[in-house]
């Protein structure tokens, strides 16, 4: 089986990707940030509702509730994928020149960006170092 078919190394990729775009829209609103009539944007998460197996699925692996206080998989949403959907936040200080960008606040969310991307590269190369482990390569 291909590494590739592994849920877990699919959402981690997808997120991983996620965060690389994410990060060249956050620069595009930190350039832009003196442009008149400039609105930031940013991305929506990739849900991954669809990517983990139904409950009542076969194949793969799935989830079960062991405890009523465990919480139940919710249905809907769309599976992540290399386009992503974007959102504009609607809630932003106008300055008189139309533009809307905080640095501030667009700086914070690229370090956030930056942090979360390198903790997905790093359950992704440690899950790929036990799968090597599991097979004798490690």
């Amino acid at each position: 089986m291909p590494i590739s078919n592994i849920p877990l190394f699919a959402m981690l990729r997808t997120r991983m990707q996620w965060h690389q775009e994410r990060q060249r829209v956050l620069s595009e609103n930190v350039a832009n940030a003196d442009t008149p009539g400039f609105r930031p944007r940013d991305l929506v998460p990739p849900k991954f509702d669809r990517m983990t197996p139904a409950a009542g699925s076969t194949s793969g692996v799935t989830l079960v509730r062991t405890d009523p206080g465990h919480q139940a998989l919710s249905g809907g949403g769309a599976a992540g994928s290399s386009s992503f959907a974007s959102a504009r936040n609607t809630g932003q200080q106008i300055r008189p020149a139309g533009n809307a960008v905080s640095l501030e606040e667009e700086m914070i969310k690229v370090a956030a960006n930056q942090m979360d991307y390198q903790a997905a590269t790093a359950i992704y190369s440690r899950s790929l170092g036990l799968i090597k482990t599991a097979i004798g390569r490690g």
